[in-house]
């Protein structure tokens, strides 16, 4: 039976909501008689503004609110930034599709005073805003000398922080500038060998309700098959390493010919200790690739690295 009406569920930030309008633009285009609605609505992660994202816990931080949505019926699909989709879904649940991903490099956005300098560059004791950890570690080892602080809100806020004087510079998501308008933002695309990014990062998730192949006749268009190759391989990477969204696990993703090759990271929090290895294989395994560099990590020490951080984590009882 052909669908009528779509029913899709949006975090309310700024962001999810230019990512989502996207979503039910392209839809609408696709499906001229279908009738889509958004109910946008606060997650846990929107919520708590005031404490660093890592010490919160990453069970679904930005999606757990979405979820419920259509678990009990009021929603049909979820658009997620897929760095924030967990890589256990909750029963039930599956990701729909993944669509076209935009460039998914860090980059560094400064204060008018630090336009002459370069990230390589910046003077000792810049105050560098990130709340990433998977940032955070692989840019304290390459540049012990700058100081890095928790930033936290929407990308606008974390600008008007900037601009006040809070921070010499962020570190934000090209791909998230991009889609808000302020790409012109960016002073310098961080290159994968300083700072690998994060899985799935720069690409949308539609996650939806299982059994409802009505729901995946009408997202199927948004599929892009080499990014969602590339965000599998990704996630199948972090899923086996057991790492969350909020741990220091870094990746990239490229094509040559019909090979998929992936990169992965893994670091201390300070940054002392960073492993870094590559598998590459048929694109159509992207899975397995993402299993094989996380065994192949485990072996040098991704393991070990993983665990102290998780009981650095731990909220104390």
């Amino acid at each position: 039976m052909a669908l009528t009406e779509l029913r899709i569920a949006s975090r309310r930030s700024q962001l999810a909501m230019v990512q989502t309008n996207w979503v039910k633009a392209e839809l609408e285009k696709a499906h001229p008689g279908l009738t889509i609605t958004v109910e946008a609505m606060a997650t846990q992660g929107d919520k708590i503004l005031d404490v660093a994202l890592a010490k919160i816990g990453d069970k679904g931080l930005f999606t757990k609110e979405l979820e419920a949505q259509m678990l009990v019926g009021r929603a049909d699909i979820a658009v997620h930034s897929l760095k924030d989709l967990p890589t256990n879904l909750p029963e039930g649940l599956m990701l729909g599709c993944i669509t076209e991903r935009e460039d998914p490099a860090d980059a560094l956005v400064v204060n008018e005073k630090n336009k002459a300098y370069k990230l390589e560059t910046l003077p000792e004791g810049s105050v560098v805003g990130t709340s990433s950890l998977r940032r955070l570690a692989q840019l304290r080892h390459h540049y012990p000398q700058l100081i890095f602080k928790d930033v936290r809100g929407n990308v606008i806020t974390r600008l008007e922080k900037l601009d006040s004087g809070d921070y010499d510079c962020l570190i934000l998501a090209a791909a998230g500038l991009g889609r808000l308008g302020v790409g012109d933002r960016i002073h310098q695309l961080i290159p994968g060998d300083i700072s690998l990014h994060a899985v799935g990062q720069g690409a949308l998730g539609i996650e939806c309700v299982e059994g409802k192949p009505e729901v995946m006749d009408v997202i199927k268009v948004l599929e892009h098959t080499p990014t969602s190759q590339r965000c599998l391989a990704e996630r199948a990477f972090l899923r086996e390493l057991e790492g969350g969204c909020q741990v220091p696990i870094g990746v990239n993703t490229r094509f040559e010919g019909d090979q998929l090759i992936l990169t992965g990271m893994v670091a201390s929090l300070d940054g002392q200790r960073l492993i870094r290895d590559q598998k590459s294989g048929a694109s159509q395994d992207c899975e397995a690739i993402g299993v094989e560099l996380a065994n192949a990590m485990k072996a040098q020490g991704a393991g070990e690295i993983l665990k102290e951080i998780f009981e650095t984590m731990r909220p104390e009882a």
